[in-house]
C-alpha cells in the first residue's frame, strides 16, 4: 500500500459513475463555498436559492466526531500518500469532501461509522490502541487486510466493504481536486501545433524530399 501508482490504479477503477459524478458536483459546491468572491452575485451564479440554502445548511452540520475525522485523515492518506508528484489526500482536503458528501448523500453515514467502528475495535484486539494511534505498520498490516476484495478473509468481510466506500470517496475527493486533475496529467483542451507531415508519412508516399 505505499506505491502511488498501484493505490491509483485501485482507487480508480473502483470508482463508479454515479460517485464520480455526485462527487464532482458536491466538491465543486464546497470548493465555491470556501473560495472568496468578489460580489454575493459570483457565489450565487448558477444556483436556485434553495441550493445555497441546502448548501449552507450541510456545510454549518458536522457529522463525523474528531476521532473519526482523525481515522478518516490517516486512512486517506495511506490510500493516496504525499510523493514527490503532488500531496496527500488530506493535503488535497479529501476528509473535508467525505465530510461534506457522508451529508449530502445520508446513505453513507451509517456504513462509514460503522466501518469506522469496526476498523477501531479490530484494532484494539489486535494491537490495544485505535486504528489512528496505532503504529504505522500496524495500520498498514491493518489496511492490507481489507484492501483487496479477492482475498477477503473469513470475518473481514465487513472490513473490505466499508474500506471499498472509503477507497471511492477518496479517490473522488482527490481526482477531481485541481491537484489531483495535475496529478493524473490531465490537461484538458489545448490548441494543437502544426508541425507539418509526419516523415514516415512523407516517407510512404515517397515526398520526404518535396
Amino acid at each position: 500500500m505505499n506505491r502511488r501508482e498501484s493505490l491509483k490504479a485501485i482507487g480508480l477503477t473502483a470508482v463508479s459513475t454515479g460517485v464520480l459524478m455526485q462527487a464532482c458536483n458536491t466538491d465543486a459546491k464546497k470548493e465555491a463555498e470556501n473560495q472568496p468572491s468578489s460580489s454575493a452575485g459570483d457565489e450565487a451564479a448558477g444556483r436556485e436559492p434553495f441550493e445555497l440554502e441546502r448548501n449552507k445548511k450541510l456545510q454549518a452540520e458536522k457529522f463525523f466526531t474528531a476521532h473519526e475525522m482523525a481515522t478518516i485523515t490517516v486512512l486517506a492518506d495511506i490510500i493516496i500518500p504525499k510523493d514527490e508528484k503532488s500531496g496527500s489526500a488530506s493535503d488535497a482536503k479529501v476528509p473535508e469532501f467525505i465530510e461534506f458528501i457522508v451529508k449530502d448523500i445520508p446513505s453513507h453515514q451509517t456504513p462509514m461509522r460503522g466501518g469506522l467502528r469496526w476498523l477501531d475495535l479490530q484494532c484494539m484486539n489486535r494491537y490495544n490502541a485505535a486504528f489512528k494511534d496505532a503504529a504505522k505498520d500496524q495500520q498498514l498490516e491493518m489496511v492490507n487486510d481489507i484492501a483487496y476484495p479477492e482475498d477477503v478473509k473469513p470475518g473481514m468481510e465487513q472490513g473490505v466493504a466499508f474500506f471499498n466506500r472509503m477507497r471511492d470517496l477518496t479517490a473522488s475527493g482527490f481526482y477531481t481536486t485541481e491537484m489531483g486533475v495535475e496529478d493524473i496529467g490531465y490537461i484538458g483542451n489545448a490548441p494543437n501545433k502544426w508541425e507539418g507531415v509526419p516523415a514516415d508519412i512523407l516517407k510512404q508516399y515517397g515526398m520526404e524530399n518535396v
